[in-house]
């Protein structure tokens, strides 16, 4: 058995610096050796409301500006900002992946090749959006499933069957919350997905919002194809999603850990492995033998 894809998601994380989403990737890659790093991108003034845009942040601790539009227009990056990262990515060695929330953000992050395009779970049931991708992109879908019942799964993947598309679509376990307790991580969810759509679609992964790296390592287990962790270069920097992220050496526990685990998962390739061959000799050779 081979070990899961581990994705570094930056997100925004980067707090609206092009030096910090740098040097993130530049740690994911050299420190951490993570294969993948993932950021976002999204057009604030097409996915919410002009009263939501106005109002102010629901947790002032986190805004970066007086009102949510403030805040969300200070931590987006531009187009030109997201190729740059992208040449980032070729020159230090992980792969470049981004979450758009929208139509607009889906034609902005197509051009720049990336090697895949995720959904997060609050716009997979944005029909225009996965229609547009499923038309318009040729890469891997990659779509999460928290805060989604049962009936909106099977809508999901409905239509992306339809489309010709599930081949190409990876399904995420997910629970949204910022950081989610044990108890709520759910990883059950895993083998409910793959009984019920794993002739269906590509691949399954994990998207975890949780703290440490053991559940990590029982989704692998699960059979998890890909595991995606919020990153930062501290979890107590200002931000939503620091709390819920691992910073550079856990990080790099989760990428050592994942890999080794990959490799203990196989069956044995022979009746007897090689490694064992000399203490058969030893141990066994005064054996009574069955007749």
């Amino acid at each position: 058995m081979s070990a899961a894809v581990v994705i570094a998601e930056i997100g925004c994380n980067h707090q609206g610096s092009m030096e910090t989403a740098r040097e993130l990737i530049s740690t994911a890659a050299q420190f951490a050796q993570a294969p993948v790093v993932k950021f976002h991108k999204r057009n604030p003034r097409e996915l919410l409301s002009p009263d939501e845009y106005s109002r102010p942040h629901p947790v002032v601790r986190n805004a970066f500006g007086d009102s949510y539009d403030e805040h969300r227009e200070f931590l987006e990056l531009t187009v030109d900002q997201h190729r740059s990262l992208r040449e980032a990515c070729d020159g230090f060695g992980p792969k470049y992946a981004c979450s758009v929330w929208d139509v607009t953000s889906a034609k902005d992050i197509i051009p720049l090749d990336p090697e895949w395009i995720k959904v997060p779970s609050a716009c997979n049931l944005n029909r225009p959006l996965l229609e547009f991708l499923g038309r318009e992109f040729s890469g891997q879908i990659h779509i999460s499933l928290g805060m989604t019942n049962r009936a909106e799964e099977q809508q999901i993947v409905g239509l992306m069957d339809n489309m010709g598309r599930a081949k190409d679509t990876v399904l995420y376990s997910c629970t949204s919350g910022y950081p989610v307790g044990f108890g709520d991580i759910c990883l059950g969810e895993l083998t409910r997905l793959r009984s019920a759509f794993g002739s269906t679609v590509s691949a399954f992964g994990f998207s975890g919002h949780h703290l440490g790296i053991a559940a990590d390592i029982a989704a692998l287990a699960l059979g998890a194809q890909f595991i995606e962790r919020h990153y930062t270069l501290d979890r107590t920097m200002k931000g939503t999603d620091h709390a819920a992220s691992l910073e550079p050496d856990g990080l790099r526990r989760l990428v050592r850990d994942v890999k080794n685990v990959g490799l203990a998962l196989g069956e044995k390739r022979e009746e007897v492995l090689p490694v064992e061959d000399e203490q058969r000799v030893k141990l066994k050779s005064g054996q009574i033998q069955w007749n």
